[in-house]
């Protein structure tokens, strides 16, 4: 039966908790009842992730599901975009291996979709601060809301939070854009947003629940000057023409 649902997992190092988030996705979409296909990408792990990973996935006949795995690092887009290229779902979400946004909050963004109010439906953190739990600290914090206001003046993105990693695409709308995605790093949730809106796709920001994990692999320094480099790519890509894609009616 092909899958209604793709769910695709990035995973770089996760060996520590790769194996509870699996559970916790089967557990709930077996009960859900909807077809589903989960995807594990390990981004070159040092660690037992694939093989973690793989031990859990057997467990689970009842739900198509594979690793895909190479041995060098590449990014936490890249190993994103490869899901996305490799999935069969009509929908694919994407989850941090974290599950900071538990996968509970899943129909939150497929419904905007199957009601076909929107092609693309991504979590936010900051529609509804409410929600948020475990919070980061406050440099981290700011240093997200300084972050937005660039990505917001330099690609005219109208949108609260774009790092959040939970979220949803309709595919026959998406997949053309796969081959224009050039962000391999943390700088590719505003890429795709970008590809989205310049495309004519509908795009709709959800507030979801959000824990904070202070075992996350974002180097604060390190890490916000190679974003905002990436957005400056994004900024020349977009005066370039590089998303105007056709995609489907």
């Amino acid at each position: 039966m092909k899958p209604k649902l793709s769910i695709i997992i990035p995973a770089f190092n996760e060996e520590a908790r790769i194996g509870k988030t699996l559970d916790l996705i089967f557990d709930f979409m077996v009960k859900a009842g909807i077809p589903t296909e989960l995807i594990v990408v390990d981004d070159g792990s040092g660690d037992r992730t694939s093989l973690i990973a793989d031990q859990h996935l057997r467990v689970h006949p009842d739900i198509q599901s594979r690793v895909l795995r190479y041995d060098t690092n590449k990014g936490k887009g890249y190993a994103v975009r490869l899901g996305l290229e490799n999935c069969s779902g009509d929908v694919a979400l994407f989850s941090d291996a974290d599950l900071s946004t538990p996968i509970e909050e899943l129909s939150n963004l497929l419904d905007p979709i199957n009601r076909d109010d929107c092609d693309l439906a991504f979590g936010s953190r900051a529609l509804d601060r409410s929600m948020i739990g475990k919070r980061q600290s406050w440099r981290r914090e700011q240093g997200g809301r300084v972050f937005n206001l660039i990505v917001r003046l330099f690609t005219g993105l109208n949108a609260l939070d774009t790092q959040c990693g939970f979220k949803a695409f309709r595919m026959s709308k998406f997949r053309p854009l796969l081959p224009c995605l050039v962000i391999d790093r943390f700088g590719f949730d505003v890429e795709m947003l970008v590809a989205a809106q310049q495309a004519g796709l509908r795009l709709k920001e959800v507030p979801v629940r959000w824990d904070n994990d202070d075992r996350s692999k974002v180097s604060f320094l390190r890490d916000s000057i190679r974003m905002f480099q990436e957005v400056l790519v994004i900024r020349k890509r977009i005066k370039k023409g590089a998303y105007k894609v056709e995609t489907t009616p």
